[in-house]
C-alpha cells in the first residue's frame, strides 16, 4: 500500500492531536465534535519520520482503502511551533476527552495508539537481560539487541462487576471520583484465579458482598494504562456489606427507579454514573432493563 494511501495521527507526552474536522470513521461532519486530526506522510519531515516511532493503528476499506498509523513526537519541545500544529488544534489529555463528542471508532484508534505507545516507552529494555531492545512489527514486538528476547504488549485483566439483589445494585466511590459519582466496583485478577473467583474476591473484600454467582456481561479495552476490563453481573447473597476503607470511600444499593433517573440524567437523584464510555454505565444500563 501506498502512502498515498496512509494517514497518521501524532501523539505528544502520551496526548493525542485533535482538531474538529469531519472524522474519518463515521464521515460526520460536526463543529461539536473532536476527532483525531490526520495527515498524510509528507506532512511531517522525513528526519521526523526517522527520529520518531511509528506504530500501525489498522485498515479502514471505506470510503477507499487507508491504511492508519501514529507517530510518538514526544521528543520535540514544542511541536505546534516547529510542526504547524497549532493552526490544525491541538494535544488533549485521552481521559479528558474520551467522555466528550467523539465518534467511539477514532476514540478507539487513539486508546489502541496510548496503549501501544506507553508500553513500548515503559520496555525500552530487556527484562530478562537488562540489554537495550528495539521496536519492531510496527509496535506489537520489541526484540533485545543483546539476547534476542521477544517481548510484546501487556495487558492486565481487571473484572469490573455490579452485585445485585433483589431489585437493588451496589455501587461505590472512591475518593478521587468527581464529588457524586458512583461506579461499579473493579479489581485486577490474580494469577491462578477464574474471572468468576476474581468477582467473588474482589466484592468479598471491597465491599464484605458475598455472591452466589457471576455472569459474564461485556468487555473493554481501558488504556489507562493496559487494562482489559471484563464486566460481570453477580447476584448477591443479602444487602449486607461492610466497607474496605482504604478502598472505597463510600458505599450504597440503589434501587431501579434511581438508576434509571441517572443514567438519563433527571434531577430526582444526588448521585450520577459513568458516562456510555466506560464499561460501569453498560453494566448499571443492563440491570436496569432486566425484567
Amino acid at each position: 500500500m501506498s502512502k498515498d494511501h496512509a494517514l497518521v495521527t501524532p501523539f505528544w507526552r502520551g496526548k493525542p492531536f485533535v482538531s474538529k474536522i469531519r472524522n474519518l470513521t463515521s464521515g460526520n461532519n460536526d463543529a461539536n465534535q473532536s476527532s483525531p486530526a490526520w495527515f498524510p506522510f509528507d506532512f511531517f519531515k522525513k528526519r521526523i519520520l526517522e527520529q520518531c516511532e511509528i506504530i500501525f493503528l489498522g485498515l479502514l476499506n471505506e470510503p477507499k482503502d487507508m491504511a492508519f498509523f501514529s507517530i510518538d513526537i514526544s521528543e520535540i519541545s514544542n511541536p505546534g511551533e516547529e510542526l504547524g500544529l497549532k493552526d490544525f488544534g491541538s494535544f488533549e489529555d485521552l481521559m479528558l476527552l474520551a467522555p466528550q463528542a467523539i465518534d467511539p471508532g477514532e476514540l478507539a484508534m487513539l486508546g489502541q495508539a496510548k496503549g501501544i505507545f506507553e508500553w513500548n516507552n515503559s520496555h525500552k529494555f530487556c527484562s530478562k537481560c537488562g540489554g537495550k531492545s528495539d521496536m519492531h512489527e510496527a509496535g506489537y514486538k520489541r526484540i533485545c539487541n543483546n539476547c534476542s528476547t521477544e517481548h510484546f504488549p501487556r495487558t492486565d485483566p481487571v473484572v469490573i462487576m455490579l452485585a445485585k439483589y433483589k431489585g437493588t445494585a451496589f455501587l461505590g466511590r472512591q475518593k478521587r471520583f468527581p464529588p457524586g459519582m458512583y461506579s461499579a466496583l473493579a479489581g485486577f485478577i490474580e494469577h491462578g484465579e477464574s474471572i468468576e473467583e476474581a468477582v467473588a474476591r474482589e466484592l468479598k473484600e471491597e465491599a464484605g458482598i458475598k455472591i452466589l454467582d457471576a455472569k459474564y456481561h461485556s468487555s473493554q479495552p481501558w488504556p489507562f494504562p493496559n487494562s482489559l476490563m471484563i464486566g460481570c453481573i453477580a447476584d448477591a447473597e443479602s444487602n449486607q456489606f461492610k466497607l474496605d476503607e482504604v478502598e472505597l470511600d463510600e458505599g450504597r444499593w440503589f434501587n431501579r427507579e434511581e438508576l434509571r433517573d441517572a443514567l438519563n440524567g433527571g434531577s430526582k437523584t444526588d448521585f450520577f454514573v459513568p458516562p456510555p464510555m466506560a464499561i460501569a454505565h453498560h453494566l448499571v444500563k443492563a440491570f436496569v432493563e432486566q425484567d
